[in-house]
């Protein structure tokens, strides 16, 4: 890889520590998504209390604080992921409202959803740009 001016290994990514990712993590769900998402946190079920714990550790408190990409483009990726699974609508919903904060706006999401139309297909298209229209409808309320 020196060849091309890459020297390896690259330096971390990461911003946080095992300490402060959860803190962290949680913080970066509220800039997102709102104050609510700390209200979910803490008021969830017991059984359900682990799960949404690792959701703010590991994939916000560690993927979501490193550097290299900013919040616009990490939403519009995960937003891709779960575009891409199907039977997600409602992380759909929560991952539209994320782009849309993040500066990703409708327009945007439309052009996203398009170019992942012939690995989706027509029905989880129809489907997204719904959950766009609709998600788009309430925040601008």
């Amino acid at each position: 890889m020196e060849e091309f001016g890459v020297t390896l290994p690259l330096p971390s990514q990461k911003t946080v520590t095992e300490k402060t990712r959860f803190h962290d993590g949680l913080e970066k769900q509220v800039s997102l998504f709102g104050p609510g998402m700390r209200k979910q946190q803490t008021d969830a079920p017991e059984l359900r209390s682990n799960v949404n714990r690792w959701l703010a550790d590991n994939c916000f408190g560690d993927y979501y604080t490193r550097n290299g990409l900013n919040d616009r483009e990490r939403e519009m990726i995960t937003f891709c992921f779960i575009l891409a699974q199907g039977g997600c609508e409602n992380q759909l919903r929560g991952h539209t409202a994320g782009n849309i904060m993040a500066g990703n706006d409708k327009s945007k999401l439309y052009s996203i959803v398009e170019q992942c139309m012939p690995y989706i297909g027509y029905p989880r298209t129809l489907n997204a740009m719904n959950i766009i229209d609709e998600v788009a409808d309430q925040l601008s309320k």
